[in-house]
Formats: structure tokens, C-alpha cells, sequence
């Protein structure tokens, strides 16, 4: 087994991080660093609970660090734990800023250690459907592409997700997912777009994101919207053969919060999507099954990529690609222009 140390046990340690570690096959949970020790110790009795950052780092048992802590915390704990000799996992964005992202790309190559960003959405059901249905050709060449990820929570909430002084709103926190499924599919744009928001009463940060990038061949549009009371499909796509819909969102994020783990029975199903092919006379419309979601293969795929050296699926360069992505984008809100994009490495 691989010994993974989690950081933080909010929100995204205790919904994503431990349950998936811990139902993986190939990873374990040694330890835990948190203020909600008692939570923490009740879910997890087999983790050792220790104070902080430095506790886990001075663990010669442990492999790899989670690090799953407020965002404007993200740098420094992974910078900290490459230091000190570690794999980190970094759950996104992975830094607040390009440069940031960079620095730390440089870090680990150096030091021949893995930073792996957790873009686990490359892992939700209806994405890999669209990865596979693109990839099959049965569109045709691919014009249009809109992913939405539409909630409806009118009312703002005491958490530092919903306060922009620690990274939060909507273009931190949803904006990374988004971004990184696009260029999973279509690689780098030529330009960037983006309309930027904040609708709510109270709202401390943007709880509204339109994000267009433009290809010579595509225009591809992301949305995030915390006041969508009627959901538009998460999956519209248009190509010279056909259509695509899928609405709803994977099922995994509920299942894992409603207290249900990998392996039990229904566990990452997901609601057929809609398709239509055209090709002259033929015209066929109907429902196309969506494969099950796998967030779990994200640890599995941390566990070759360490013990065995296999490549990880989720390289350092994408946090870098999506951390420039996001910058742009907030300069083209704020200056109300489209914005080249160059993809300047690290």
C-alpha cells in the first residue's frame, strides 16, 4: 500500500480525499492533520491524528502528502512538502497564480518527486463518455462545446470557499475542474474570454463564471453559476454529423456525501445522455449510455506513478495550463476584451 498523510479534513479531505484513499486497493490512510481531529479520528480510527503540516512531513512512514486546505494555503504546503522529500497531491487549483504553479513544477522536477493536481473530473462518468464519443468520431468534426456546472445556492454561506480573501468563488473553485476537461479535449486555445460575477446578496466572491475559449476550428464555452435554479445540460455538443446532451451531474460528489463508498452496488451510475447522427439519408436520434464514474482510479493511478514509475495521467503541466488559463481570464473580465493565450511552460 501506498501511506498517504492527509492534509485537512474540511469539505474536500473528508468527502473526496480520505474515502477514496481509503477504498482505493493500493492506498492507505496513515495520518491525518487537522483542527477537526475528533471528526477525523471517528471516521478514519486507524489513521494516526497529528497536529499539523510538520507532523506529517516528519513521518518517515508516509509516501505522500494531500494536501486539501484553503486555497491561498496551497503554494506553501506544497512547497514545504517537495522540500522535505515528499509526493504531494494538491487538490485544485493547485496555486492561485501561474507563476506559483510554476515554481513548483521546477520544484519537483527537480527533485524527482510527483506533484499531481487533483483534477478528478477527469474521472466523472459523462466526461469520460464525451472523451470516448469524441475520440469515436460519431459527431464528426466537433464545432461547438459547452460544459456547464449550474447549481442553485441563493444564500451565501460562513466558509472560506464563498470568501475571495482565501481564493474562493466560483472561478477557483469550479473554473479549474472546467478548464481542464477542455484542454484534456481540445488542447491550448488560441484566445481567451470571460465574463466574471457576482450576483448574489452578501456575495464576498464572483458566484458567476462564463468562460469562452476560442480554436480556429471550435469555439468551446464554460459556465458556472451558483443562481441556476433549472439546470442547463452539463454537456452540449455540436459537430458536422451529429449532437450530443447530457444533463445532470455525476453522481459520485452525492454518493460520497451521502456516506456511500466505491464498491457498493449503484456506486458511480449516471443517467443516459442524448444523441443524434446524421450522415445524408440516415438520421438516428436515441439515448447513449453513460459509463460509470471512477474518481478511485485517481489514487490507483498515484500508486503505479509512485511505486511503479508509471506515467501519471495528470501531469504538472496541467496546473500550469489551467492556472494561466485563469489568469487570462480574469484580465479579460476586467479589461472586457478576448485575450490571446500562449502557453509559456515552466
Amino acid at each position: 500500500m501506498l501511506n498517504i498523510g492527509l492534509l485537512g479534513y474540511g469539505f474536500a479531505g473528508a468527502t473526496f480525499h480520505a474515502p477514496l484513499i481509503g477504498h482505493s486497493g493500493r492506498t492507505a490512510l496513515g495520518a491525518i492533520a487537522s483542527s477537526q481531529a475528533e471528526a477525523a479520528a471517528q471516521a478514519w480510527p486507524e489513521a494516526r491524528i497529528v497536529a499539523d503540516l510538520d507532523a506529517l512531513l516528519a513521518d518517515g512512514g508516509l509516501d505522500c502528502i494531500v494536501i486539501a486546505t484553503p486555497n491561498d494555503t496551497h503554494f506553501e504546503f506544497a512547497r514545504r512538502t517537495l522540500a522535505a522529500g515528499k509526493h504531494v497531491v494538491v487538490d485544485k487549483p493547485v496555486t492561485l497564480s501561474a507563476q506559483e504553479a510554476r515554481i513548483l513544477a521546477r520544484t519537483a522536477a527537480d527533485s524527482k518527486l510527483l506533484l499531481a493536481p487533483f483534477h478528478n473530473r477527469r474521472w466523472d462518468g459523462d466526461f469520460r463518455t464525451v472523451q470516448a464519443l469524441i475520440a469515436s468520431g460519431r459527431l464528426g468534426h466537433v464545432t461547438h462545446f459547452e460544459s456547464h456546472f449550474d447549481r442553485f445556492r441563493p444564500a451565501v454561506r460562513q466558509r472560506w470557499r464563498e470568501d475571495a480573501s482565501n481564493g474562493g468563488g466560483l472561478l477557483y473553485d469550479l473554473g479549474p475542474h472546467l478548464v481542464d476537461q477542455a484542454l484534456t479535449l481540445f488542447g491550448a486555445p488560441q484566445n481567451v474570454s470571460a465574463t466574471i460575477g457576482t450576483y448574489r446578496e452578501h456575495a464576498k466572491a464572483d458566484d458567476y463564471v462564463h468562460l469562452q475559449l476560442g480554436y480556429a476550428d471550435k469555439q468551446v464555452v464554460l459556465h458556472a453559476s451558483a443562481l441556476s435554479a433549472l439546470e442547463a445540460p452539463r454537456f452540449t455538443i455540436h459537430g458536422r454529423r451529429g449532437s450530443y446532451l447530457k444533463t445532470g451531474l455525476d453522481s459520485q460528489e452525492d454518493q460520497l456525501k451521502a456516506g456511500l463508498r466505491p464498491g457498493h452496488p449503484g456506486w458511480a451510475k449516471n443517467p443516459p445522455g442524448l444523441i443524434r447522427e446524421v450522415d445524408g439519408e440516415l438520421d438516428l436520434r436515441g439515448e447513449l449510455a453513460t459509463l460509470d464514474g471512477a474518481y478511485v482510479e485517481f489514487y490507483r493511478a498515484l500508486a503505479a506513478s509512485i511505486q511503479e514509475g508509471a506515467p501519471f495521467p495528470v501531469t504538472v503541466d496541467a496546473a500550469v495550463d489551467v492556472a494561466e488559463i485563469l489568469e487570462l481570464a480574469r484580465q479579460s473580465a476586467t479589461e472586457g476584451r478576448r485575450l490571446p493565450y500562449v502557453a509559456t511552460g515552466w
